[in-house]
């Protein structure tokens, strides 16, 4: 897959089927802002600017083709205008991703990055929100999921157009975590990134190895080695030789697969809900639950491969974090309340809260099974998704170039998690705990704001000159404010392991 990017200023002429060609450069994309030949007209103190009278004849009712043109070709249609106005042109993508084999152009397909977003988002998570909310209850916790909601949001909007923006300044698809770091923040960031972002994904997907291999095996009567190479073997084949659609089909089904399942589960154990239990609220217990519900609402990591399986399209980008994340949550807010309007009792064992569904399986022989399948589909979603997010992310640390044989990174991304899964087997919940307490929290907590003021507002910043649109608005509060929330959760976390080591 290539990236062919436009430079300068484009016009639109209509030209025949014959006469189609692709004109692109490795320069820089665009620094104007298009979508679909559409004009907006806007004051400008500039010297040099578009009249409002179109250079172009009327469209016919032939084929457009969008041709770049040389600086000096652009420039000498820019005609000045007394009343000092500038029209822009709105692109509907910042580049096209092109077959190498056909250089035939593969649009990227907005429901295959909603699902990639949702399967990625509704992982082992979801299992752990039912343990570590039932003593705040589900009303206490409904406010705190949607509010968690938001935050990570916010988190993968401001992810995302730092994201374009790189990728507008180099000149390339397929920009992660480590370019943009580089651009924003510097050598130190870079390294807060890679160390971060490599424990990070790597424990989770050994969470998910552990325990989807232990599931398998319940299933199946296999060692447990067997279970575990082969859920990595299988999930990460299809990412290695899939094809965007692929995955992105693959993903449908898993989540398709997470719906019904979850629907049964609904069905099942309603059936004992009481209702008064779910008005229960201790806001006073919801600190302590706050880092497995944002790690729960962990996607991130996956939007630079959206952002350029998108073509930089920021609008198509919105929506796919926007609806892709709303699916989770309606399944957080339901799975919750299932769970702990069953419940009606928290039992304590050395100062430990016991799994609420674990209490559900002992009481119900029906809701085993299925709350398995489910674990299995949640698990093998999110795998996907951190599987992708990391081989992507390791390539570009090795800095392979585009088009080179993935299988370094790839092979790196699968064999450790197997490995490490197996020498401890109740690592699941060691891992799970750990990364969703400090490590999301610094990557997807503090960094994106972090970037994002200065592609912003530093003045040394290249992406000033840009006329990309903000997907977060609020300028520097909205930032403060992202910064200041992940680090009050941090601290706290540090004091309350301290007064109670």
């Amino acid at each position: 897959m290539a990236a062919a990017f436009c430079s300068s200023c484009c016009v639109v002429i209509p030209c025949s089927w014959s006469s189609r060609r692709l004109l692109h450069s490795s320069a820089h994309p665009l620094p104007l802002n298009c979508r679909n030949g559409k004009r907006r007209t806007r004051r400008s103190k500039s010297k040099s600017h578009f009249s409002n009278t179109p250079t172009t004849p009327p469209p016919s009712p032939r084929k457009l083709l969008t041709k770049c043109l040389p600086q000096s070709q652009k420039e000498s249609q820019l005609q000045p205008s007394e009343s000092e106005t500038e029209t822009e042109f709105e692109f509907d993508r910042l580049f096209s991703n092109l077959n190498q084999a056909t250089l035939k152009r593969e649009a990227g397909s907005l429901p295959s990055a909603i699902f990639l977003v949702a399967g990625t988002t509704i992982g082992a998570g979801i299992l752990a929100i039912p343990a570590v909310t039932q003593e705040s209850g589900f009303l206490a916790s409904a406010i705190t999921c949607v509010l968690c909601w938001i935050y990570m949001v916010v988190t993968g909007l401001l992810i995302a157009e730092v994201n374009v923006n790189t990728m507008c300044q180099l000149g390339s698809g397929g920009v992660s975590l480590v370019s943009m770091a580089m651009r924003t923040v510097g050598s130190v960031g870079v390294q807060i990134v890679c160390w971060s972002y490599i424990f990070i994904h790597y424990a989770l997907l050994v969470a998910y190895v552990a325990r989807s291999s232990e599931i398998m095996t319940n299933f199946l009567g296999i060692p447990l080695w067997e279970s575990a190479t082969i859920f990595s073997l299988l999930l990460g084949g299809i990412c290695y030789f899939g094809s965007q659609r692929f995955v992105g089909a693959v993903n449908g089904v898993l989540v398709f697969g997470i719906i019904i399942s979850f629907a049964a589960l609904v069905a099942v154990a309603s059936g004992y809900l009481q209702w008064d239990v779910l008005l229960k609220a201790n806001f006073q217990a919801v600190p302590m639950s706050i880092p497995i519900i944002v790690l729960s609402f962990v996607y991130q990591n996956v939007v630079p491969v959206l952002c350029t399986n998108l073509e930089g399209d920021l609008s198509k980008v919105r929506t796919a974090i926007v609806l892709g994340t709303s699916i989770p949550l309606v399944l957080f807010l339901v799975w919750n309340a299932v769970i702990l309007g069953t419940i009606t009792t928290v039992e304590m064992s050395s100062d430990k809260i016991m799994d609420p569904l674990q209490q559900l399986q002992s009481t119900n022989e029906v809701v085993g099974p299925i709350v398995e399948v489910f674990s299995l589909f949640a698990i093998a979603t999110s795998y996907i998704g951190f599987v992708l997010g990391l081989s992507d992310f390791l390539s570009d640390l090795l800095k392979l170039p585009a088009g080179q044989s993935r299988s370094l990174p790839y092979a790196m991304t699968l064999v450790p998690p197997i490995v490490l899964s197996l020498l401890d087997p109740e690592i699941f919940f060691k891992a799970l705990d750990f990364a969703g307490t400090y490590g999301v929290l610094v990557l997807f907590g503090i960094l994106p704001p972090a970037m994002s003021w200065s592609d912003r507002y530093s003045s040394s910043s290249p992406a000033m000159k840009l006329p990309l649109p903000q997907l977060v608005p609020g300028g520097r509060l909205t930032l403060s404010l992202v910064v200041g929330g992940a680090a009050c959760v941090i601290f706290s976390e540090l004091l309350e392991k301290l007064g109670h080591p």
